[in-house]
């Protein structure tokens, strides 16, 4: 702390209209401090002369309460040297002036806070075999976004370097609704699309503007945990309903309790991969316009496919206005960049806008602005067709690895497009047992259970993500896992199992038609 510094510590705790005398006011204080362990031992004090021009008071002032902490002990002076916070604080006062608050049993969070925590899904861990839903950051074209930033640089703008304007920049807004029309059939102009940090900021300003306290969401069972942490904290109710292999499974009963919002994955569901029928598709369109619900579509790394060709995205089917698509920078370029997109109707547009810049204040204008020069130089679509291919050269070998393993004993499933497959376990397997014991040999495999809403609805699997593996580490990265797996499911040799096969997902029996209660996840 410099003396200017402690100068202005002392005068914000001052009281000039406080009866008591200045220099008593300056003994304490900095007697205090000490006590306090704001001051440590050894702290270099200034001159009573530096300090008193600081203070604005007369050097007297000053000295009797450096006089007076000498006396007791507080400091010490040495020659030549200056004066110093002391080695030693009386007995007297050090325990006697601060006593331990006792300890509190937790910090005091609300209820929904409480809920939020205990259900976080966030992983402290996010690179390696076998993290799903990271891309191969190394693969990114640096030296190209380097020379972009050096041209923004060179010609810096005060706007890029600001808060930025409503919706995000101009030309950013321009690429993507370019972008979305050709690659994913979705119907927009450049107003409508509104940049965001990313599918949790998205998702968050649309529910708090479009919703109220107490509306409930329609959520897929198993979906992204995260889509359930936002619904919850912005106190929205998720109501999970199962998937089957043409995605969201509504019954009558559930149709009979209209939500406020629907939120699914329907070109690639989150974890399992299925994509939604044409009929499904129709059926929640035609039911949103006439509930005047909000079909909220989340497009999860749909751009990465494997020999199978996408359906339009729901967007680009809505004829009512009723949906609201999602999209993210995360998995096509690196998560660190968090930017993303929602494409609203033109209806919203200006009031989505306004609260984005409300509620987060818009920023990286200077990131939005090199994206937009990436992906209108072409360097966006080729990154995607580059890492297309090396993604699938890397879920060859994650197959491999698993048939070499198992054979036909495990499905994969939901590997026909995305950055990660599903490892379906025999019935009975814990999962999270399994997932805990390769986190300590080194791998990353997340339980599949944790996706669902609960224990009634929960299936077994890992989720292995491939796309930030190189495909020379993910046979020996297998190796282990399928080591751990053998163990924990009794499998006592390579390639073996006496526990029945599970069928893969698009076999499952569809949901019965009975109603069944739902706990709300």
């Amino acid at each position: 702390m410099k003396d200017a510094s402690f100068a202005e510590f002392l005068l914000i705790r001052i009281d000039r209209s406080a009866d008591q005398p200045m220099n008593r006011q300056i003994y304490l204080i900095i007697r205090d401090a000490i006590l306090a362990r704001l001051l440590p031992v050894g702290f270099r004090m200034p001159s009573t002369r530096e300090l008193a021009k600081g203070l604005g008071m007369s050097r007297n002032t000053v000295t009797y309460g450096y006089d007076q902490l000498m006396a007791e002990g507080y400091l010490e002076s040495r020659t030549g040297a200056g004066t110093y916070v002391a080695d030693t604080v009386p007995d007297q006062f050090s325990q006697r002036q601060f006593p331990k608050a006792a300890a509190p049993d937790g910090p005091e969070l609300s209820a929904r806070g409480a809920k939020l925590i205990a259900q976080a899904g966030a992983s402290d861990l996010q690179w390696g075999a076998f993290m799903p839903g990271v891309p191969d950051v190394t693969q990114f074209p640096h030296r190209v976004w380097s020379r972009l930033q050096n041209k923004h640089w060179r010609r810096s703008r005060a706007e890029l370097l600001t808060y930025g304007g409503a919706g995000g920049h101009a030309p950013l807004r321009e690429a993507i609704a370019e972008h979305l029309r050709i690659a994913r059939s979705v119907n927009c102009r450049a107003e409508q699309v509104i940049i965001t940090t990313g599918t949790h900021q998205s998702l968050d300003v649309v529910v708090k503007l479009l919703g109220e306290v107490g509306d409930s969401a329609w959520i897929e069972d198993p979906c992204y945990w995260g889509t359930r942490s936002v619904l919850e904290s912005t106190s929205i109710k998720p109501v999970a309903i199962p998937v089957d292999d043409e995605g969201l499974a509504l019954q009558r009963a559930d149709l009979r309790r209209p939500p406020r919002f629907i939120c699914v994955t329907p070109s690639h569901q989150y974890p399992l991969g299925m994509v939604m029928s044409l009929s499904r598709r129709r059926l929640l369109l035609e039911y949103a316009a006439t509930q005047k619900a909000w079909i909220i579509e989340d497009d999860y790394d749909s751009e990465f496919r494997y020999g199978s060709r996408p359906l339009a995205s729901l967007q680009g089917m809505d004829r009512h206005d009723r949906v609201l698509y999602m999209g993210t920078f995360s998995k096509t370029l690196f998560p660190g960049l968090r930017v993303g997109f929602i494409v609203v109707p033109e209806s919203l547009a200006a009031a989505v806008s306004t609260a984005v810049s409300e509620l987060y204040r818009g920023s990286q204008g200077f990131l939005q602005a090199v994206l937009a020069d990436f992906m209108n130089e072409g360097h966006f679509a080729s990154h995607v067709r580059r890492m297309s291919i090396l993604y699938a050269e890397r879920l060859q070998a994650l197959r491999s690895a698993i048939e070499g393993h198992f054979g036909d004993s495990m499905a994969a499933i939901g590997d026909e497009a995305g950055l990660h497959l599903v490892l379906r376990l025999p019935p009975g397997s814990n999962d999270v047992a399994i997932s805990r014991a390769a986190r300590a040999a080194g791998i990353i495999a997340r339980p599949l259970s944790g996706y669902y809403a609960g224990p009634d609805t929960a299936r077994s699997g890992l989720l292995l993500g491939y796309a930030c593996v190189p495909v020379e580490q993910i046979r020996s990265a297998f190796d282990t896992l399928a080591a751990i797996i053998r163990e924990h499911c009794g499998m006592p040799f390579i390639g073996s199992c006496s526990i029945p096969v599970p069928p893969a997902y698009g076999t499952l029996p569809l949901r019965s038609a009975s109603p069944r209660s739902r706990a709300p996840s």
